[in-house]
C-alpha cells in the first residue's frame, strides 16, 4: 500500500514564550520488510534558530527545534510518502509462556530491539497486580503467546469504551484500566502493563491510521489520525508481532509507522521546554491518503 501522510499540529500560546527547546518526533521510519519511506518534509512555523535531526536509542527519527525569540504560535508540518508492505496473518510458531521463559533466559542481548528492554516497568508503566490478575485469564491453560496476546488485545476492546474525554495525555494505565474508558494510548498501556506483568515483553508503537469513511459518504480532510498499537516479542521464531486493541485487530496495511518504545514517553509527538507565563491551546490534523 502506498500513502501520501500529512500531519498539522497547531499550538497557540496565550502568551508570548521564548528560550523553548522541543523534541519532536513525527516522522515515519523506514523497517526492513514492512515500510519504506518514500520521501519525508519536516518544517516549523516560526522558523527554529537551530534544528537537528537524529535517530535515538531505538531507532525513532528524532527533530530538535529551540528559539531565542518571543512567538505567540509554533505550527509542526509533516508530508510524506510511504510504502507499507500488506503481509500475510503471521502463523502462529510461539512457545507458551513457559517456553517463553526458557527463551529470554538464553537471550542476553542488549540491541535496541532486544525483548529485554521490553519485560519490565517504564516511566509511564508500572507493573500492577489488579492489571495482571485481568491479563491472566488471556494466559488461561497452555496457550501460544500469540494466542495470549490476541485474547487480551480482544478482551480490551470489548471490556473498554473508547471516550476520548475521559483520560488525558498523562492518565496512568492504572487509572485508565479502573475507568474501563480512554483512547487508543490508553488500551495501548494497558495492555502493555498487562502482558509484561505476565512476563512476556511488549512495547508501544506510535504511528497513523488510516480511517475509511461509511459506504456512500465522502473522506473528511483531517479526520485520520495519530495512533497507539502494542508490539509483542513472542518468541525467537515469531519475533515481534504488532496488536491493536483499540481496533480488536493484528496492525496492518492501513498502520502506518512512526516508531517505538517502551511506552509514550519514549516516542512522544512533540515534549519540550519553553519561557511563558501563560497556558496553551493545542490542535492537530492528520490526512493519510492511499495512492491509487
Amino acid at each position: 500500500m502506498l500513502y501520501d501522510v500529512r500531519l498539522e499540529l497547531h499550538y497557540d500560546y496565550k502568551a508570548s514564550v521564548h528560550g523553548d527547546r522541543h523534541l519532536v518526533r513525527v516522522a515515519p521510519i523506514s523497517i526492513p520488510n514492512a515500510q519504506r519511506v518514500i520521501a519525508s518534509s519536516l518544517s516549523f512555523e516560526p522558523r527554529p534558530e537551530q534544528e537537528t535531526t537524529f535517530a535515538d536509542y531505538f531507532g525513532n527519527l528524532v527533530t530538535t527545534i529551540a528559539y531565542a525569540g518571543r512567538h505567540d504560535h509554533l505550527d509542526v508540518r509533516l508530508t510524506a510518502r510511504v510504502q507499507v508492505e500488506d503481509l500475510h496473518a503471521p502463523v502462529d510458531l510461539s512457545p507458551t509462556l513457559n517456553g517463553l521463559r526458557d527463551e529470554l533466559s538464553a537471550l542476553w542481548s542488549v540491541a535496541p530491539d532486544s525483548p529485554q528492554h521490553f519485560l519490565s516497568s517504564s516511566p509511564r508503566i508500572p507493573l500492577d497486580r489488579t492489571i495482571t490478575d485481568y491479563a491472566r485469564d488471556s494466559a488461561a491453560g497452555d496457550q501460544s503467546i500469540y494466542a495470549t496476546a490476541m485474547d487480551l488485545c480482544l478482551r480490551i476492546h470489548r471490556d473498554f469504551r473508547y471516550d476520548k474525554d475521559a483520560t488525558k495525555v498523562d492518565t496512568g494505565p492504572v487509572e485508565a484500566f479502573a475507568l474501563k474508558r480512554g483512547v487508543c494510548q490508553d488500551f495501548a498501556h494497558v495492555m502493555i502493563a498487562g502482558l509484561r506483568g505476565l512476563g512476556i515483553p511488549a512495547g508501544y508503537v506510535s504511528g497513523f491510521l488510516r480511517t475509511i469513511p461509511p459506504k456512500g459518504k465522502p473522506r473528511l480532510e483531517g479526520a485520520d489520525a495519530m495512533h497507539a498499537w502494542v508490539r509483542v516479542w513472542c518468541g525467537k521464531h515469531s519475533g515481534w508481532l504488532e496488536f491493536d486493541p483499540t481496533n480488536a485487530m493484528l496492525a496492518g496495511p492501513d498502520h502506518i509507522t512512526i516508531g517505538h518504545g517502551r511506552d509514550y514517553s519514549d516516542i512522544s509527538p512533540i515534549v519540550g521546554v519553553l519561557r511563558t507565563s501563560g497556558g496553551h491551546t493545542a490542535k492537530q490534523s492528520v490526512d493519510v491518503v492511499r495512492v491509487e
